[in-house]
């Protein structure tokens, strides 16, 4: 039977590990083309998720 430190290292590695991955296999962000992180008032339209898209 594993250990308690044993089974906390396993799951930080394996948390760095899917960190590592994530990093790899995304792109970096373009913050020029990033929406507003609050558009309250700013005229900009929601887009992006499924409830935004229009009614058919």
């Amino acid at each position: 039977m594993p250990h308690r430190q044993t089974v906390g290292l396993a799951l930080l590695a394996a948390l760095v590990l899917l960190v590592a991955v994530d990093l790899a296999a995304s792109y970096p962000l373009n913050p020029f083309q990033a929406p507003a992180p609050i558009a309250l008032g700013s005229g900009a339209g929601p887009a992006g998720a499924h409830c935004a898209a229009p009614p058919r």
